[in-house]
């Protein structure tokens, strides 16, 4: 992946982030404000997504895209929201991001 593309991906990552915390804030206290916010980051997000699949492939871009918001929506609501995880749904994030990697590395480990 380019630097262009790793730009990107950062970029509609920080873009899913910030729409995420928006939504946390509508589910605490909702108003239409806050749903349409939602609504255009959650677009501007899959349209540089769309950007990335045109570019680099739909199973490489989803899947970095995946693993990547997986372990930050997790630290964002673990730090800033106060959430929790039990060591069983721990152990389910950490195997969901070994599942992302065997898929995304998967051709380059079995030599195609």
């Amino acid at each position: 992946m380019s630097v262009i593309g790793l730009s990107l991906l950062g970029f509609s990552t920080v873009i899913f982030l910030i729409a995420a915390m928006v939504a946390k804030t509508w589910g605490i206290e909702p108003t239409l404000g806050k749903l349409v916010v939602t609504l255009i980051l959650y677009s501007l997000g899959n349209l540089i997504m769309l950007r990335l699949v045109r570019d680099f492939g739909m199973s490489v871009s989803f899947s970095l895209s995946a693993v990547i918001q997986l372990i930050a929506v997790n630290a964002v609501a673990i730090i800033f929201f106060g959430e929790k995880l039990s060591g069983i749904q721990g152990i389910g994030v950490g195997l969901a991001v070994v599942a992302v990697a065997l898929i995304t590395l998967g051709p380059a480990l079995a030599g195609k």
